[in-house]
């Protein structure tokens, strides 16, 4: 939905060639901070009192801010006036649903059902998977080339993307970036190499693609542009880093310096070529980047990925610290602590506002300690460290898909 005031004040006669308007809170009407206004391919960032000055000549604005709703609105085609953006406050709070799930019926429903009766108002949706599939029919040629179409789960996402717009429902789309079975093996040349000079796997039998090969930058960011077309609100890149391995060859040495310059490289060149569609961009890190001052042996230095990201989504899994976080050995017997303090280490170190964080929190069972499930209590203290922080909202992540009402409130607050 989009919204629109006109303030009613004057400017000079040669300002007239300019759009010069403000972005405030739709609520409290405060001025919104560092908003990003879209000017045809270029970004303006709104100053301290909410003031933006854009080129003539435009028939509309697109706006948006971390912590909002994106907007887009008409050009009031007044000489002298000037133009007024109200957002709207959002906090986005999700579920996942995998290639398979969204194209299920019955799990994509039960997800909507949950959405319309709790607090949850999200769902992230696999738009490029860990097989490398892409679940609707893509006009991208290489996805077809590759295999990425062999099965196609959604069949109308227009209409797909319409119902779940008018449940107002915010969308994210996953896209699984250097992890890429399909790609690497149909492109052999673009594939991670073992020191033999063989197809690298994983420890699920998968190949990666080379994160410094641009031309596997560009296939992940025309599926971006892709889903962006499509009409998701957020981009979301998962799997933007190195394999966590030591054997793997690449086509340029595994230095740190190396390693951070593809990652930061490949997000540059998205936030570049997705500027005129209006999208939030985030990355998913591991939880350890939060902790660790190097690049975690995989590109990922959290000091610099923060700045070309609108959210950054840690995975705070207490089941993916295998080492505990100092103070607390055993992560999946305080969950609270796990997500909040992590939290709280990632904002420290980049002096960022909370709002600029989301996390991954687990609604799986443990595979790394004691094997419980994480029901009602669990769910309930990771929810609860992820608010108190004061973090924008928080997603849950179960790879089936499975997911019930435990841990999640029932009434809808603001935003």
């Amino acid at each position: 939905m989009t919204w629109f005031v006109i303030l009613l004040f004057f400017v000079p006669v040669y300002a007239a060639a300019y759009t010069i308007g403000t972005v405030v809170d739709f609520f409290t009407g405060k001025p919104v901070e560092g908003a990003f206004v879209t000017s045809s391919n270029n970004l303006i960032l709104t100053d301290n009192k909410g003031y933006f000055v854009t080129n003539g000549g435009l028939n509309k604005l697109a706006v948006r801010a971390p912590g909002y709703e994106r907007s887009e609105q008409a050009i009031i085609p007044l000489s002298g006036m000037s133009q007024g953006v109200k957002l709207i406050p959002l906090t986005p709070r999700g579920l996942y649903l995998s290639f398979y799930g969204i194209g299920d019926r019955s799990i994509r429903e039960s997800a909507v059902k949950l959405i319309q009766e709790t607090e949850l108002n999200t769902l992230v949706i696999d738009v490029k998977g860990d097989r490398g599939m892409i679940p609707y029919k893509s006009s991208i040629p290489l996805a077809f080339e590759v295999g990425g179409q062999r099965i196609i789960t959604v069949r109308g996402m227009s209409d797909l993307m319409k119902s779940l717009k008018g449940k107002r429902i915010y969308t994210i789309a996953r896209i699984v970036v250097f992890k890429d079975n399909l790609l690497a093996l149909a492109r052999p040349d673009w594939a991670v190499k073992t020191q033999s000079g063989e197809i690298w796997r994983d420890r699920e039998n998968l190949a990666w693609t080379d994160p410094f090969n641009k031309e596997v930058w560009n296939y992940n960011i025309d599926i971006a542009v892709e889903a962006a077309q499509q009409g998701f609100d957020e981009i979301q890149f998962d799997y933007l880093r190195f394999p966590d391995a030591t054997a793997p060859q690449f086509s340029m040495p595994s230095t740190e310096e190396n390693r951070v310059k593809a990652i930061c490289g490949f997000l540059t060149e998205a936030r570049r070529r997705l500027i005129p569609y209006n999208v939030f961009l985030s990355a998913d890190i591991f939880g350890y980047v939060c902790w660790n001052l190097n690049d975690t042996q995989i590109g990922q230095r959290l000091e610099d990925i923060a700045p070309l990201v609108d959210y950054i989504c840690p995975m705070l899994y207490p089941s993916g610290f295998q080492y505990g976080i100092p103070g607390y050995r055993i992560p999946v017997a305080n969950p609270y602590e796990i997500v909040y303090l992590t939290l709280k280490r990632a904002q420290e170190r980049t002096g960022l506002p909370s709002q600029r964080f989301r996390p991954w929190l687990q609604a799986f069972r443990d595979y790394a300690f004691d094997r419980r499930y994480f029901k009602e209590k669990e769910i309930t203290d990771e929810v609860k460290a992820a608010v108190n922080f004061g973090s924008h909202g928080w997603m849950l992540w179960n790879p089936r898909n499975n997911y019930s009402s435990e841990g999640i409130r029932r009434e809808k607050p603001l935003g």
